[in-house]
């Protein structure tokens, strides 16, 4: 059966994501559709790459990702269609890629088809819903659009720095707990702490500092601040049955830097 994900700014106290899911059944028999989440801050790119990144990969290979975040099209971007990791991606080409994916895709189409009807303001349920009908049962990109070898937007990764004894990271998302999970891996921060004792700076308009990452969030009380590696291998800032964004005043982009001893 194949699986097509919605990944959407629509919301759910209007009818917009039942006609997308609509159109998808009136096309296809048997197909399994996934809310990945339809609550992203209207047109808030940033975010939904952030989560359809960090979730695509435990779907099958060859599921359908629809991206409908930002979807009118201009004269400086399109609707894509593209084939990267294993998996599909449909979206619009405003930036959202380069942001999603860290390997250059297989192949990348321009969608040309003919919408599902004559209205232009709901490309995601026209558009996008018809392409993954199409790729689901099976057909190729080359069909329903031109091949193009890059993006026409694309933004730069925003990766953490480092040196022998520091490393500057900063955050990147606030979860729906108001966690704060920043840009520094567990792996970088192995290969520069290198066994040694270290503080965690948050830069924000209150200093606060830790000096140790826990294993779970209940390692301290409640109320409590605590740093961890959550399950994406990301350094995340949080309150232990509490909103560290709240209670600690932190906010995307804030500056987190961790100095060695």
């Amino acid at each position: 059966m194949p699986v097509i994900t919605l990944t959407t700014d629509l919301g759910t106290v209007d009818y917009y994501v039942s006609a997308v899911k609509a159109s998808i059944l009136r096309q296809l028999d048997n197909v399994n559709i996934i809310d990945i989440s339809n609550n992203i801050p209207t047109f808030n790119i940033i975010h939904a790459a952030y989560v359809l990144k960090n979730v695509y990969q435990e779907f099958p290979s060859k599921s359908i990702h629809i991206i409908g975040v930002n979807t009118e099209t201009n004269e400086n971007n399109s609707h894509l269609a593209v084939y990267a990791n294993g998996h599909y991606f449909i979206g619009t080409d405003n930036g959202i890629f380069s942001l999603l994916l860290d390997l250059k895709p297989d192949k990348i189409v321009e969608i040309t088809t003919s919408r599902e009807s004559n209205n232009e303001n709901f490309p995601l349920k026209d558009v996008f819903a018809k392409v993954a009908c199409h790729i689901a049962r099976g057909g190729s990109l080359e069909i329903i659009g031109n091949e193009i070898k890059q993006f026409s937007k694309e933004f730069a990764k925003l990766e953490a720095l480092h040196d022998k004894n520091s490393i500057k990271g900063s955050i990147v998302h606030i979860d729906h707990y108001g966690n704060a999970i920043t840009n520094i891996n567990q792996r970088l921060f192995k290969d520069v702490a290198k066994g040694r004792s270290y503080t965690i700076n948050l830069g924000n308009k209150e200093h606060y500092s830790l000096n140790t990452i826990k294993k779970k969030y209940n390692d301290v009380e409640a109320g409590d601040a605590v740093a961890l590696f959550i399950s994406n291998d990301f350094l995340a800032i949080s309150i232990n049955n509490g909103s560290a964004s709240s209670l600690m005043g932190l906010h995307i982009n804030d500056t987190v830097r961790i100095d060695f001893k």
